[in-house]
């Protein structure tokens, strides 16, 4: 099994989806979770399926959220970069952090 490696901000840029799904439902937030948990088993078994999006990291994009989560892998580890919501905007894809965050992997 592959080790999973998680960028400092990724818990953050979760709970504080986490926290706005929840008040705009009751278990909205929960429902939020659940489908990233099991982006991460599915990433987990095949994380070469999925395209590339910038340098070598590749995007999984949630089906029922508008967000992706973006990753690396080799054959030791898998490193998750960011989990951001996809913006309506054309040409604005994700946080002003994601390159950085990139660049300093």
């Amino acid at each position: 099994m592959l080790k999973l490696k998680f960028h400092p901000q990724v818990s953050e840029d979760i709970q504080a989806s986490y926290q706005w799904y929840q008040k705009q439902a009751l278990g909205l937030g929960d429902d939020f979770i659940r489908e990233l948990e099991s982006a991460y088993a599915v990433i987990s078994d095949m994380p070469q399926t999925w395209p590339f999006f910038q340098k070598d990291f590749k995007r999984y994009i949630l089906s029922k959220f508008p967000y992706s989560v973006i990753y690396q892998a080799d054959n030791k580890s898998i490193f998750y970069c960011c989990c951001y919501a996809q913006q309506q905007k054309a040409g604005v894809l994700a946080p002003a952090s994601l390159s950085l965050r990139i660049k300093i992997n």
